[in-house]
Formats: structure tokens, C-alpha cells, sequence
């Protein structure tokens, strides 16, 4: 009888184990699905309000890149002749060789001063890249070089 008892130990051992997994499982099956819907709920909440934002930030960016361009021909933000400015728009906006047309049109015998200038709008801040180059500029980083090609 010590090995039928054993056997029926094992067994009932077995149908347990079985049991306790096939609750266990299903308990979490059952959780995975109430965290699913939960997060489904929540993101169709909350969908709408991050296209909104999308959308905002989208808008903001496209007015930043039309200033960009414009900013040249407002006399009131932009102290230099339009003219003496070149767009770059990478890695800052503007190349600015003030004084240059006035020399160019003139017999005008003044320094001209090159700017180098971001355009910003709201609340917009250089990046790291535009900092460092900022940081060239003032610390007097700042080179000429002629670059001959025989061709």
C-alpha cells in the first residue's frame, strides 16, 4: 500500500498544481485584459489633446520658419540693411556683412562688421549647437581663410 499511497499522493499533488495554475493563469490573463482596456481609455482620452498639441507645436515651428525669412524686411527687430544679409538657415540663420552694400555702392570707406545671428521666436532658446557657435564667436574663435582650387 506505501506505493499506492504514494501515487495517489503525486496525483492529487498534480491536480492541485493544475489547479493553482490554471487559476493563477487565469487571474493574470484577466489583469493584462482590465490594464489593456484602462490604457485604451485612457489614450482615446487623451488623443485628442495630443493632436491638439501636435498640431500647436507644428503651427508654432512653421510661424518660426516664415520669421526666418521675414525677419529682414522688419525694420523694427532688424537693425541692418537687408540687403547686406545672406540666409543660411543651418546651423544659425543669418550671415550678416554690415556696411557691406554701402561700401560695395558707395566710395564709403567704412569697416564692415560680419554678424552671425539666429532668429528666435516666443520662447525658443539656441540649441546646444547654435550655443557653441555663439560661444566660438565670443571667445574670438573666429577665422579667415582662402581656399585656392586649381582646376
Amino acid at each position: 500500500m506505501a506505493i499506492e499511497d504514494v501515487l495517489l499522493g503525486l496525483g492529487i499533488g498534480l491536480l492541485v498544481t493544475v489547479f493553482v495554475y490554471l487559476v493563477l493563469n487565469w487571474r493574470l490573463r484577466h489583469r493584462i485584459e482590465m490594464v489593456t482596456a484602462e490604457f485604451e481609455k485612457t489614450w482615446a482620452e487623451q488623443e485628442g489633446d495630443i493632436r491638439k498639441d501636435a498640431a500647436q507645436r507644428s503651427r508654432y515651428v512653421i510661424k518660426g520658419k516664415i520669421a526666418e525669412h521675414m525677419v529682414p524686411m522688419m525694420g523694427d527687430v532688424f537693425r541692418y540693411n537687408p540687403a547686406d544679409a545672406r540666409f543660411i538657415g543651418a546651423p544659425i540663420d543669418y550671415l550678416i556683412f554690415d556696411g557691406y552694400t554701402e561700401v560695395k555702392d558707395s566710395s564709403v570707406d567704412r569697416p564692415i562688421t560680419v554678424v552671425l545671428a539666429d532668429i528666435k521666436t516666443g520662447d525658443a532658446r539656441l540649441n546646444r549647437t547654435e550655443r557653441k557657435i555663439k560661444e566660438a564667436v565670443e571667445a574670438g574663435r573666429v577665422k579667415w581663410e582662402t581656399i585656392r582650387v586649381d582646376l
